[in-house]
């Protein structure tokens, strides 16, 4: 197993994508529950885990050539690509650049036209970051993302998240995070030129991509559904695993693609 990626499972092509801060591992309770099914890649992003450092401005662009470069060394045409939180900002922009390389597409927990007040909020925990303690700043996040229900429940899992938020490198991170934190207009230009099925999903509790955004987001698709997961916060894949399985593999039997794309 390569440390910047993973490969499992047999079917179809499915690619994950993680959000800011974070790595491929955060795929760890969801991944099994869909390797009966699909061929599964996940990989650290750009400036995350074992990749490549980031160092200046991030671009979306660099997300994108980074995702062409996974497919063709995976030896795919194309793939569906689930996206969660910034991971979601990638594979949109990505379905709207490529369109011929995705045939379905899932943005989890996924930010799209926040408000004012919305977008003071996430510049304000930018701002933090870069000046706060990185333990302050981590147990902040992570009350955020996780229901406390869940924390009580598997504290190991959302210790192992923390560390992830902490061994982070600096300069990758605040690079990452200003692209996220500023990333309204990615969703907004790609929308309507993404043309695969989108299914839309979030947490009822989320606050940085709630229920409201996502509803939105698939209005303003040309060829999306909407669902929210009752009682849920951020962390969706690693809270609810079964749930976002289980609606993955409903929407892929609904939109079955025309062609294979391995």
């Amino acid at each position: 197993m390569n440390a910047q990626r993973q490969r499992s499972g047999r079917g179809e092509p499915l690619v994950l994508l993680h959000g800011v801060g974070l790595d491929h591992t955060l795929w760890d309770d969801l991944a099994p529950l869909l390797e009966p099914d699909f061929d599964v890649l996940r990989y650290d992003l750009l400036g995350h885990g074992a990749a490549t450092p980031l160092r200046g401005t991030a671009q979306i662009e660099d997300f994108i050539a980074q995702l062409d470069d996974e497919l063709d060394h995976a030896g795919w045409r194309g793939a569906s690509v689930l996206g969660y939180s910034m991971g979601g900002l990638i594979a949109g922009a990505y379905a709207a650049a490529r369109p011929q390389r995705v045939s379905r597409l899932v943005l989890l927990s996924t930010v799209f036209r926040r408000t004012d007040e919305e977008a003071a909020a996430v510049r304000a925990r930018l701002a933090s970051a870069a000046t706060q303690d990185v333990q302050a700043a981590a147990g902040v996040s992570l009350a955020r993302w996780f229901t406390p229900e869940f924390q009580a429940r598997r504290p190991e899992r959302v210790a192992r998240i923390g560390q992830r938020l902490l061994d982070n490198d600096r300069a990758s991170f605040l690079a990452a995070y200003t692209l996220f934190a500023h990333g309204d207009p990615i969703l907004a230009q790609a929308a309507p030129d993404i043309a695969c099925p989108v299914l839309v999903m979030t947490g009822e509790h989320d606050v940085g991509s709630n229920p409201r955004m996502t509803r939105d987001l698939a209005r303003a698709l040309p060829s999306a559904c909407a669902r929210v997961a009752p009682g849920q916060r951020h962390m969706l894949p690693v809270e609810e695993p079964a749930t976002v399985a289980a609606a993955l593999r409903s929407f892929c039997h609904a939109h079955k693609p025309e062609s294979s794309a391995a």
